[in-house]
């Protein structure tokens, strides 16, 4: 009977958290929807059909997307552990590791706004690499705090007893240092690819309107009231981040065995 009620209760957790996501996709299925009906009255495949027929804003905005979350998240993640590096073995650790919460203090929003007219003096306001830049500013000093709990004593004693045995400060890190951290590799590039794709404020201030992410473009039609080319969109938006979910999952497993 126990067993019984916490499986209905699984199912009952389960099925409300996949609900709105069922709702995306029936609507990206769907042309017409009229208050009070509680399901659309016409579903048709032309929303998906046109998605990959040529030129379509939300597939562009995809690939827009991609194209700035993955360099972000790469770039960022080794930046980061490198810094985290150099800060843990700093004398001065404290203070350099609390200039990295500067960018937390604000909102997204506030913050762009503060840094909007240094994009517009160096001509990076409205571009690829402006947005990307910006973006940049958030990923990294999150990376930094979160490589910095990695750096311990532990992996210290690691580096000193490579040493002890002959070995290279190069060798140590190369050796027992990056192997040791391939686990939080994977999940802080996966924390960043969620902050960049998802990324709103930042985006819409300093890309000007001109850099449709996907994320902008699900906004537009939201205040567009086009809710069926929004579930489409939002849909999309979810693809990446479970994708990744699933092969961060599976590396955190091989590590474990």
């Amino acid at each position: 009977m126990k067993h019984s009620f916490k499986y209905i209760a699984l199912s009952v957790i389960a099925f409300i958290c996949t609900m709105p996501l069922i709702i995306l996709l029936l609507l990206s299925f769907s042309k017409f929807w009229q208050f009070p009906k509680i399901l659309p009255q016409i579903f048709t495949t032309e929303n998906w059909a046109v998605l990959f027929a040529g030129n379509n804003n939300i597939l562009w905005s995809f690939i827009l997307s991609a194209g700035i979350a993955l360099p972000v998240a790469f770039v960022s993640t080794i930046m980061g552990f490198i810094t985290a590096n150099f800060i843990a073995n700093h004398k001065k650790r404290n203070q350099l590791l609390l200039l990295t919460y500067f960018p937390f203090a604000l909102s997204p929003v506030i913050f762009a706004v503060c840094l909007r007219f240094y994009f517009i003096k160096s001509g990076l306001a409205g571009s690829y690499f402006g947005v990307a830049a910006a973006q940049l500013i958030i990923t990294f000093p999150y990376c930094v705090i979160f490589f910095i709990s990695f750096f311990n004593e532990r992996i210290k004693q690691y580096g000193h007893l490579v040493n002890t045995l002959g070995g290279s400060n190069f060798y140590a890190f190369k050796k027992a240092i990056l192997p040791a951290a391939k686990p939080f590799f994977a999940v802080c590039f996966f924390q960043c690819f969620l902050i960049s794709w998802f990324e709103y404020g930042l985006t819409s201030i300093i890309g000007y309107g001109k850099i449709q992410t996907l994320t902008v473009t699900v906004f537009q039609y939201i205040s567009e009231a086009n809710i069926f080319q929004a579930a489409l969109s939002c849909c999309l938006l979810i693809i990446p981040p479970v994708i990744l979910l699933w092969v961060n999952k599976k590396i955190l497993l091989q590590q474990a065995h």
